[in-house]
């Protein structure tokens, strides 16, 4: 059977999107821009999100210290490796807020990467209460020759989340910026953590239908890690009641519920996320990577013969 998203899966694959797209994989090379947030510098707070560890998901080829088109040379001969057929790759501004700078210094980056070679485009991971008009219209202005990606740390869909989180910024906020982005024909993603303290089940069931409503491309879903060195990690070990940790059953049924409801035409990018083990402090699922938390999920997905939308 194939679905409306162009392919058999279960779900709108990231990985199948491309292909269908542009007839072949593009693979994301993360770079660190040496940015930092409004939520660590003083502007907003200084704490930072409750979650929150770059470190956790900074690949080791990414250095701030290295130029950007050293970052990039390292990390395309580190996923070579891996993926030898694919040729085009986006370069992926991750860490931090990626957009928090003037605009004469995002031109200066971003074209930097750009004018690397077999770069096709740019992913840029950034807060909504970082991104303007004008930048906007600059990304707006790239992406007529390049493939650019917007991608926005939501996090949750719930204000009393979002101030438990000391996120510093309000999903009201949030949901302006995302249709100020869709009308100037940027594409878009965003990300949500699934199992935040203070969520019941079917609140988070309930961002599925409210992520639907919005003009959002993509979604990834990172279930909640208690990571080292955070202030969530003093928190979960004084009251672990408070905290609902998911077995990883648990969660791929929850993700399925989740999947039934969400809007067909929003590409799933990942359902779970992958820290390194030394980062994890009480939590973990095991050495399991995320192309085996995917195919555990299809093979799930098969076993309750359901897809994605089903309910939508």
């Amino acid at each position: 059977m194939e679905y409306i998203w162009g392919h058999s899966r279960r779900f709108n694959a990231y990985s199948n999107y491309f292909r269908r797209t542009y007839g072949e994989r593009r693979q994301k090379v993360s770079v660190d821009a040496g940015f930092t947030c409004p939520n660590r510098d003083g502007t907003v707070g200084t704490e930072g999100c409750k979650y929150c560890n770059n470190a956790s998901f900074n690949p080791s080829y990414c250095n701030p210290a290295d130029p950007i088109s050293e970052q990039l040379r390292k990390g395309i001969a580190f996923h070579q490796k891996r993926y030898r057929k694919v040729h085009k790759y986006l370069a992926y501004f991750q860490p931090f807020s990626n957009t928090y700078a003037s605009l004469e210094k995002l031109k200066v980056l971003y074209d930097e990467a750009l004018s690397f070679p077999n770069v096709v485009g740019v992913v840029v991971s950034t807060r909504t209460d970082c991104m303007d008009d004008e930048k906007l219209a600059y990304f707006a202005e790239l992406s007529a020759k390049h493939h650019v990606i917007i991608e926005y740390g939501i996090e949750s869909c719930y204000e009393k989340t979002l101030a438990w989180m000391n996120r510093g910024h309000t999903f009201a906020q949030s949901k302006e910026m995302i249709f100020r982005t869709h009308a100037c024909g940027l594409r878009q993603g965003v990300h949500l953590i699934i199992g935040l303290p203070g969520e019941s089940r079917e609140e988070i069931l309930q961002e599925a239908g409210i992520l639907s409503a919005l003009p959002v491309d993509s979604v990834k879903l990172h279930q909640l890690q208690i990571i080292k060195g955070t202030p969530i990690e003093s928190e979960f070990q004084q009251h672990p009641e408070r905290f609902s940790m998911f077995t990883l059953e648990e969660y791929l049924d929850l993700v399925i519920d989740f999947l039934e409801l969400l809007r067909p035409t929003i590409v799933v990018e990942r359902f779970a996320g992958e820290v390194p083990p030394d980062y994890i402090e009480s939590y973990n699922w095991g050495h399991i990577r995320n192309e085996q938390i995917i195919q555990m999920m299809e093979k799930r997905l098969e076993e309750r013969d359901t897809f994605q939308g089903k309910r939508f």
